[in-house]
């Protein structure tokens, strides 16, 4: 066999040739922006030559400071492509952690979207080694700044070549690296490579929620987190028509675009899926969904209610699906089994809910705190660990943290998790989020689902606090729907959990708010409510 490298170029290249006329559709800052594969492939090789006339070398790091756009998609390929490294910097990372993590990848040049530049130019005297800026713009101005070495993108590749030699290169070279979304401390840096990216798209596009040349795919998930879960590597390979939703968007904007554009598939977190439902719920007859194949949840649990109203109201797939930063980041997701298709739609929406099934080329092990694999019966809890090529070896500059995070090879994920009999995983919890009742524990996870399934609950978050005599308790966080504010009491929410949780499971107390504090990336930050609760900030919203 060849001694071929595995490099993101091959993406690139068969996109290219394969499928030049296939469309990409950017909702930009003037209005909606379309070109092709071909169009961008010569902006991608415009772009590699404008980064080589502006110094940037071999294994500079280059930043992007951006939404889900045109412009972006041609960065996650010009500069991995060229054998430099894409920093995809987190929009909603706090000051702090973003001079943290520009700092400590050592970013050469920025690339910003225009939005998102007065962020940018008030963080540069903080930041000692970004040389150069670059204003992501439709428009024919830069925005006024006194900032020396700032271009506008489209002047800068304007008169570059639209040919360039990729040039050959070791697979283990970086390609991207990102951080994590900081739950915990200081954002940590993970290195991903052109092989493990790779080998991560192909496998993504193996079975049922592998996409084709006819699919029109739209990531919700953005850019600047965990590569959008790999959806512009594996979309651009097979030549699929990609949607990108661009700055800010809202609901109204992303069934616009499923519906004009005829998606096929979509990925987001569940809190995007939720808005988009209340959104076609208050317009009803005003969007035909008819053309999605099925849509991927995920960052956090996806409650069953969820699937359900998708498969009874609007006839949508709603699936599953397990990452993290360390991973690149896919390794489950919950596709159905033969076996499941007679199953009745309650106990098919429930185990379709599961965390999933792991990706093929991965291994995995749960772990009791004895170190010993635990039952694969669905009910006995341990660590999930990981390894396969697509998983971190080690967190970039960070020794400490590095070791922590592994067992004799194996990556510990730090979620608590089942396996059943059929070798569906069910993450119950983050290690910190387990809550542990006179001794036994409690899923904060399954009991948060089990609150959702309620009709007048938009959201809810569980917490543990501590008790005097059985060390922790729950308490429930609870978003209200606007019709059943001051309608559905903490008395209507245990009632309703009393058949379907153990009674020891039962919350101490149900506490009203306006809306669960998220984190960057949409998840719901309990570590914000455990603080809120211990400054006594919680209250009752009415």
């Amino acid at each position: 066999m060849m001694d071929y490298p595995l490099l993101l170029k091959s993406v690139l290249y068969r996109a290219n040739t394969i499928f030049p006329e296939k469309e990409i559709v950017s909702r930009d800052f003037s209005g909606i922006f379309r070109y092709t594969y071909r169009d961008m492939y010569k902006r991608v090789c415009k772009l590699a030559n404008a980064l080589q006339r502006l110094g940037v070398n071999p294994g500079d790091r280059v930043a992007s400071f951006a939404w889900n756009n045109h412009r972006h998609l041609e960065l996650y390929f010009a500069v991995p492509c060229s054998q430099r490294i894409l920093h995809t910097v987190n929009i909603r990372l706090f000051r702090e952690q973003l001079i943290h993590v520009i700092n400590h990848a050592e970013d050469q040049v920025m690339f910003v979207d225009e939005d998102l530049w007065p962020v940018i130019e008030d963080l540069a005297p903080s930041l000692p080694t970004v040389h150069t800026y670059v204003v992501m713009t439709d428009k024919d101005t830069l925005p006024e700044t006194s900032l020396p070495n700032v271009y506008a993108y489209e002047d800068l590749i304007a008169g570059e070549s639209d040919s360039y030699t990729f040039p050959e290169f070791d697979e283990w070279t970086p390609a991207i690296i990102g951080y994590t979304s900081a739950t915990t401390g200081l954002p940590k840096g993970v290195v991903y490579t052109h092989r493990g990216l790779y080998l991560h798209c192909l496998t993504a596009l193996v079975g049922e929620l592998g996409t084709d040349e006819r699919d029109v795919t739209m990531p919700i998930v953005p850019m600047f987190h965990v590569n959008a879960w790999g959806r512009p590597y594996c979309d651009t390979w097979v030549g699929a028509k990609q949607v990108y939703p661009g700055a800010r968007p809202q609901p109204a904007d992303l069934c616009e675009l499923i519906h004009n554009e005829r998606v096929t598939y979509s990925a987001g977190v569940p809190t995007v899926w939720m808005g988009i439902l209340n959104h076609v719920r208050e317009n009803p007859s005003t969007y035909d969904f008819s053309c999605i194949r099925y849509l991927m949840s995920g960052g956090s649990a996806m409650p069953a209610s969820l699937t359900e109203a998708y498969h009874r109201e609007l006839g949508v797939k709603l699936y599953q699906g397990y990452g993290q930063t360390e991973t690149s980041p896919v390794t489950f997701v919950s596709v159905p089994k033969a076996a499941m298709d007679s199953l009745p739609d309650e106990a098919r929406f429930r185990q379709l809910t599961k965390t999933g099934l792991i990706l093929p080329g991965l291994e995995m092990r749960i772990v009791n705190a004895d170190g010993q694999e635990v039952a694969h019966d669905g009910k006995e809890m341990g660590e999930l660990l990981l390894r396969g090529p697509w998983v971190l070896n080690a967190y970039y500059k960070d020794p400490e943290k590095t070791k922590e995070a592994f067992i004799d090879g194996w990556f510990r994920t730090g979620d608590i998790a089942t396996l059943d009999e059929n070798g569906y995983l069910q993450v119950v919890d983050r290690t910190r989020d387990l809550i542990k009742s006179g001794g036994e524990w409690i899923s904060s996870v399954d009991l948060e689902n089990a609150i959702m399934a309620h009709p007048g609950v938009a959201e809810a978050a569980v917490i543990g606090i501590a008790h005097e005599k059985w060390q922790e308790r729950p308490l429930a966080c609870v978003v209200l729907t606007p019709e059943a504010r001051g309608q559905v009491t903490k008395e209507d929410i245990l009632h309703f959990l009393e058949d379907k949780v153990a009674k020891w499971w039962l919350p101490d107390d149900v506490v009203f708010i306006d809306e669960v504090p998220k984190t960057s990336v949409g998840k719901f930050s309990k570590k914000t409510l455990r603080e809120q609760y211990e400054q006594g900030l919680l209250q009752q919203a009415q």
